[in-house]
């Protein structure tokens, strides 16, 4: 397949399987008659060129594949009467932009059905919207494609045994729709950039994918400023993808990563969207992570940076989200202005909330480092091992436990 071609395909993708999962209501008859329209428009389009709405052609298209196959079908007739209107209508009309938007955020919402698993969520989004192949999912969540197979089946019956909204959402229901497809996506991102647990870091692919699915979002809804910052966040983070894990795959803090591999074009793009979303005056949690996020990407290194202003965005951002998770980053940035023993007595108020989180114990271990109680140090840094790292993870924190017992026979 041409370069085109394939960029032009998943251009069309989130759009066209929207549109077509509305009118059909099942999501499998949506995708393969989408298949269809595509390996049809590799043989029409390379003799006469594209046309003139790529969008239009591939809906009309994948609408008499779709209705082909429905015609094969003991699902026909229920299907054909109840929704003859609507097939006609796509036929004639060409597509309206706002419906297309609504049925892409339905289509999004879909995947984050509440009787789904966040990673079945991820996984579903992955496949039916950004248009992945399975063993390119199953590889970012590290199982065989046969499961993973087997999970978006269990996910997709799910969802078809359900009552699902086909319906164009009211804009209250818009409005809560955006912001737990948001939530989905900024997760997805996280679970790419640090996994929550194996022998792998970093999944850029995922990564990849969250960033292309935020872009659609700030597509859809330009002007609404959490979606902007909340892309906006994304580049910032993966503009520090290449310095995050040195040659031999271990993980490189950030106050010691080579801040010249740092992506600038991400950087400024990201920027260019802040500055967007600060026009529209719209602050929120995204707004704010994305603030955090561009301290420590304008800085020319961890001594430059602007610690206490990290500081009054994490205050800022536990206001409106108010989590022992955040409170922690909260007091990890104030650690670099207030010093170690304050910021103990801050961790010791955290204590029962942040029990099992690794993050948590790996702050106390580098506090108890600084003020010389290296065995505390190293109960803490086991506590780390205990709580399921990655492999990179494990890595760095055998290297700090040899250390903090080199320095103890050293006394």
């Amino acid at each position: 397949m041409s370069d085109w071609l394939e960029a032009t395909f998943l251009q069309q993708r989130p759009q066209a399987i929207a549109a077509l999962t509305r009118y059909f209501r099942d999501i499998d008859l949506a995708e393969d008659a989408f298949a269809e329209a595509c390996l049809k428009a590799l043989t029409v389009w390379r003799k006469q060129g594209a046309p003139r709405d790529p969008l239009a052609w591939l809906l009309t298209t994948a609408r008499n594949a779709g209705l082909d196959g429905l015609r094969k079908s003991q699902r026909r007739s229920a299907i054909l009467t109840r929704h003859r209107e609507e097939f006609h209508s796509m036929a004639d009309d060409p597509p309206d932009p706002d419906e297309l938007r609504d049925d892409v955020l339905r289509l999004l919402f879909i995947c984050c059905h509440p009787d789904l698993s966040r990673q079945d969520q991820i996984a579903l989004a992955l496949k039916i919207v950004a248009g992945l192949r399975v063993e390119e999912i199953a590889r970012g969540f590290l199982v065989s494609t046969k499961a993973m197979e087997q999970r978006i089946s269990r996910a997709k019956k799910r969802i078809a045994g359900s009552s699902v909204a086909f319906e164009t959402p009211t804009p209250q229901e818009r409005a809560a729709r955006l912001g737990e497809v948001s939530l989905m996506i900024y997760l997805m991102f996280n679970e790419g950039w640090s996994t929550s647990g194996g022998p792998v870091q970093i999944r850029l692919k995922l990564c990849e994918e969250a960033i292309r699915l935020a872009r659609l979002l700030v597509a859809l809804f330009p002007t609404m400023a959490e979606q902007i910052s909340l892309l906006a966040l994304l580049l910032l983070q993966h503009a520090r993808r290449e310095a995050r894990l040195d040659d031999q795959g271990d993980l490189v803090a950030l106050e010691d990563q080579d801040r010249a591999l740092w992506d600038k074009a991400n950087i400024a793009e990201a920027t260019a969207l802040m500055q967007k979303a600060e026009r529209l005056n719209q602050v929120g949690v995204y707004g704010i992570q994305a603030a955090i996020a561009a301290v420590h990407a304008h800085a020319q290194s961890t001594k430059d940076t602007d610690w206490s202003l990290i500081e009054a965005h994490y205050a800022a951002l536990y206001r409106l989200q108010p989590s022992p998770v955040i409170r922690l980053n909260q007091i990890a940035a104030g650690s670099r202005v207030h010093g170690p023993r304050r910021t103990l007595v801050a961790l010791d108020t955290l204590a029962n909330d942040l029990a099992s989180y690794r993050w948590f114990h790996a702050l106390r271990a580098a506090m108890l480092r600084e003020i010389g109680d290296l065995p505390a140090a190293i109960q803490s840094l086991n506590r780390v091992l205990n709580l399921g790292p990655t492999g990179p993870e494990r890595v760095a924190v055998l290297k700090e436990i040899a250390a903090c017992e080199k320095d103890l026979n050293q006394l």
